[in-house]
C-alpha cells in the first residue's frame, strides 16, 4: 500500500472540500431574484462568440431588435454588443474570460450568446477552461433551462438542469491516486438541489403545468443522487397542486422515445450530467441541437445561448453564411419571455415552429444547397409579421 499516494489524495480532497464550503457560504448569501419590472433600462448584451457565432448572432440580434423595437424606442430596453469573448482574445490572456470582458458582461442584466470554442488536446490554443462553464460560475447561473416542443406529436417538455454542481463542477479536479486508481468527484449540495427543484416547480405553477419529474440514478448513486431526490420531494410538498414523480436516467432515455409514455412528461428537473445527456436526446425530436435554445438562469443574471458548438470547419470551408441561426433565435425567444414580454416570445416560437417543422419553404443544409442564415431569418420574420400567424400555427398543431 502506497501511504504517500493516499496522503496526497487526502490533501487534494481536503482542498476541494474547503473550496466547496466557501462556495456554499456565497450561495446562501446571494441576493434575491431581480425584478425586471423595476429595472429601466433592461440591458441586453449580444456576445457573438467564435466560428459561426458572429453569423448566427447577427441574425438573432436582428430578430431581437425587431420584436423589442417599441421597448427600445421607449428607453425600456438597451441592446448592445459585448466584444472580446473570442478564442483569440481568451488565448492571449490565457483565461476563460479576460477580466475586462467579465467586467463588461456584468454590466448587463441578460446576455444572448453565440457558440464559443473550448480548446481540446491538439488544438493550437492553450488548455483554458470552457468560457461557458466559467460564465455560469462567475454569474452563479445555476439553472440550465431547455424547452423542447413538437406540437404535432404532443411533445411540450421543459428541462431544468442544475448547472453548477455534479460531475461537471469538479471534472477538472479528479486525481490519479497511483498508476492503477483514478477518481473523479460528484458534488451535490442541499442548497444547490433545493433552488433548482424550486425553480422547476415555480415554472410549473406559473405556466399551468401539472407535473414535475425528477431524473436521477438514486438507486445506485445513493448519497449524492439520493440527496438531490430528497430535496425534490421536500420541495414538492410546497406545491400540493402539482404532481411529483421520479424516474431513473437509464429508463428515462428510453421513455422519451416511447410514443405511449412521452406525452406524459411536462417539466423535468435533474442534475448536471443527466441533464446534458437527456436534453440532447430530446432536441432530436425537434430537429436536432441546431433547433434548440437554452437559458442559463441565476437570481441576478441570465444568459441565453445556442446549445451547439462553434463549427470552425464551416468557417474554413466558407460555409458560415449557411449556418442555421435557429438555436440562437430560439434562445432569443426565451430571453424575450424572461424579461417580461411573453406575447412577443410566443410569436417568435410560433414562427419558428411553422418555418422549421411544418411549412418548410426554405431548408438550411449548412451548404450552398440550402438557404443562407439571413434568408431563413427573413423567412421567420415574414411569418412574425403575418396577421395569420396564430391561426396558421393552430391549424398545423390542431388539424
Amino acid at each position: 500500500m502506497d501511504s504517500a499516494a493516499i496522503g496526497r489524495a487526502k490533501e487534494h480532497f481536503g482542498k476541494l472540500l474547503e473550496a466547496q464550503m466557501k462556495r456554499m457560504e456565497k450561495v446562501k448569501s446571494m441576493p434575491d431574484w431581480i425584478d425586471y419590472k423595476t429595472v429601466k433600462p433592461i440591458k441586453v448584451g449580444i456576445i457573438a462568440g467564435d466560428g459561426i457565432g458572429p453569423f448566427i448572432a447577427a441574425e438573432s440580434k436582428r430578430v431581437l431588435e425587431f420584436l423589442l423595437k417599441d421597448e427600445v424606442k421607449a428607453g425600456k430596453v438597451e441592446i448592445r454588443d459585448i466584444e472580446g469573448l473570442t478564442i483569440e482574445n481568451r488565448a492571449a490572456h490565457n483565461k476563460a474570460i479576460p477580466d475586462d470582458v467579465l467586467a463588461e458582461i456584468k454590466k448587463y442584466h441578460v446576455t444572448l450568446k453565440g457558440p464559443t470554442t473550448t480548446p481540446r488536446k491538439g488544438d493550437p490554443w492553450p488548455n483554458i477552461e470552457s468560457c461557458n462553464v466559467a460564465v455560469r460560475k462567475e454569474l452563479d447561473l445555476f439553472a440550465n433551462v431547455r424547452p423542447v416542443r413538437v406540437p404535432k406529436q404532443g411533445i411540450n417538455w421543459i428541462f431544468f438542469r442544475e448547472n453548477t454542481e455534479d460531475l461537471y463542477a469538479l471534472g477538472p479536479y479528479g486525481i490519479e491516486v497511483d498508476a492503477d486508481i483514478a477518481i473523479d468527484f460528484k458534488l451535490i449540495t442541499t442548497p444547490g438541489s433545493d433552488r433548482i427543484c424550486r425553480l422547476a416547480f415555480e415554472h410549473a405553477r406559473t405556466n399551468g403545468r401539472t407535473k414535475v419529474t425528477c431524473v436521477t440514478k438514486a438507486n445506485v448513486v445513493k448519497t449524492t443522487d439520493g440527496k438531490f431526490l430528497e430535496s425534490f420531494y421536500r420541495i414538492a410538498k410546497e406545491y400540493p397542486g402539482i404532481q411529483a414523480d421520479d424516474w431513473y436516467i437509464d429508463i428515462m432515455t428510453a421513455k422519451l422515445v416511447d410514443e405511449k409514455r412521452r406525452r406524459d412528461f411536462q417539466v423535468m428537473v435533474l442534475p448536471n450530467l443527466y441533464g446534458d445527456i437527456l436534453t440532447d436526446e430530446a432536441a432530436e425530436f425537434q430537429g436536432g441541437v441546431g433547433t434548440a435554445g437554452s437559458a442559463n438562469i441565476g437570481k441576478q443574471y441570465a444568459m441565453f445561448e445556442a446549445i451547439h458548438g462553434s463549427a470552425p470547419r464551416m468557417v474554413t470551408e466558407g460555409r458560415a453564411p449557411f449556418a442555421d441561426p435557429c438555436s440562437m433565435i430560439r434562445a432569443a425567444a426565451m430571453l424575450i419571455a424572461h424579461i417580461g414580454h411573453p406575447g412577443q416570445a410566443k410569436k417568435l416560437d410560433m414562427a419558428l415552429d411553422i418555418t422549421g417543422q411544418y411549412e418548410k419553404k426554405l431548408a438550411i443544409t449548412g451548404r450552398p444547397t440550402g438557404a443562407t442564415g439571413k434568408d431563413f431569418t427573413d423567412y421567420i420574420m415574414d411569418w412574425i409579421n403575418n396577421p395569420k400567424l396564430e391561426s396558421t400555427w393552430e391549424g398545423y398543431v390542431k388539424p
